[in-house]
């Protein structure tokens, strides 16, 4: 893990670790990234989610479409695993907490980090529910402004 991740962010992948597992998968990819963060359930993503009328229950039902969609869609055995959205994602999450003047990586990071990775199952599926990188990052500095994680 990365060195300057918070400690709610460290719960956050390993739920997404979790998560994989419980989806049977032998990788952790942008999905269950999304999921733990909505499983976790707290601080300023958990409101800006909430504003946006999205909970984990939501964001399951549409990665779960999108899996299934992608595996119907799937014609040689086997799949890549989705290791390069992961570290494109921390990558682009790490420059989010630049933006932010933060010395860690918060889960609000995180998941701007999902919404830049496009093409991946987490940013389709955040678009998907009306969710945008320029409006997270708006709606998140207002909420983050003068706040601890």
């Amino acid at each position: 893990m990365h060195p300057n991740l918070s400690e709610r962010s460290r719960k956050v992948i390993r739920l997404a670790n979790e998560i994989a597992h419980e989806y049977e998968q032998e990788y952790v990819g942008t999905e269950h990234l999304l999921l733990a963060i909505a499983r976790e359930g707290s601080g300023a993503v958990a409101q800006f989610l909430k504003g946006q009328g999205v909970g984990e229950d939501e964001i399951k039902d549409k990665v779960d479409q999108l899996i299934k969609q992608s595996m119907e869609d799937t014609w040689v055995f086997g799949r890549l695993p989705g290791t390069p959205h992961f570290r494109n994602v921390m990558a682009g999450a790490i420059e989010e907490a630049g933006k932010f003047g933060s010395k860690e990586i918060k889960i609000e990071h995180l998941l701007l980090g999902l919404l830049r990775e496009k093409g991946s199952v987490a940013e389709t599926a955040l678009a998907d529910l009306g969710i945008t990188l320029s409006q997270a990052q708006k709606a998140i500095a207002k909420l983050v402004k003068g706040k601890e994680e």
